[in-house]
């Protein structure tokens, strides 16, 4: 059974932030808002709550997960990227994009695409999900929360708990943060393509 915090969406409460982290620490799967909508997340050394992600989300192995990151500071981390690429994130983050970049050797395998070693990363425009990543010290594995069938994410954090409350370990109700997921930028060759429009304006990385 999931536990259900009500986090203000501006002013985020300490304890509960330290609540939930502490949540992620010992394995748990939360569902949290962020700048686009709600999505799922788990520690990043996980492979179990990967896998139950995976099931919930029927994802194949091909799919990109992303590392929700506080800052750009742990971009070079885990991916791959140039002076000129750096800007262009730099420029629009916070914000709801996640960008696909080429993956360094400090990325597990099960995170990275499996043919092209590639990943998601993105900083959120939320304060839960950055008080959640400070508090955290790390990035979360992140992927949006589109079930089955379904074409956009959830995001009734009342849903959500009915929908998922034998699955998930911790929902968090941070108010309404939108209807569409993020607009996905792929930014591993020679120009910028748009992977998936969403919430994100697309424009900047348009020829």
């Amino acid at each position: 059974m999931a536990q259900f915090f009500s986090i203000h969406p501006e002013n985020p409460q300490g304890r509960l932030i330290s609540q939930a982290v502490d949540i992620v620490r010992r394995g748990g799967l939360i569902a949290y808002p962020t700048d686009s909508a709600y999505a799922l997340g788990c520690h990043i050394g996980d492979k179990f709550a990967l896998d139950r992600i995976r099931a919930i989300r029927q994802l194949d192995k091909s799919h990109n997960f992303t590392l929700m990151c506080r800052d750009l500071s742990e971009l070079a981390n885990y991916a791959r990227v140039d002076n000129t690429i750096f800007r262009l994130i730099k420029n629009h983050t916070p914000g709801a994009y996640t960008f696909i970049l080429n993956a360094t050797s400090e990325v597990p395998r099960r995170l990275q695409h499996p043919k092209r070693k590639t990943l998601g990363m993105r900083v959120p425009n939320n304060p839960i999900a950055l008080a959640l990543l400070e508090e955290l010290g790390e990035p979360i594995m992140t992927s949006s929360l589109i079930l089955p069938g379904d074409v956009e994410p959830l995001t009734d954090p009342y849903d959500i708990r009915e929908t998922l409350e034998h699955q998930l370990e911790l929902v968090i109700d941070g108010g309404f943060c939108g209807l569409e997921a993020t607009t996905v930028v792929d930014l591993t060759g020679d120009e910028p393509v748009i992977a998936r429009h969403g919430c994100g304006d697309p424009a900047p990385f348009e020829a």
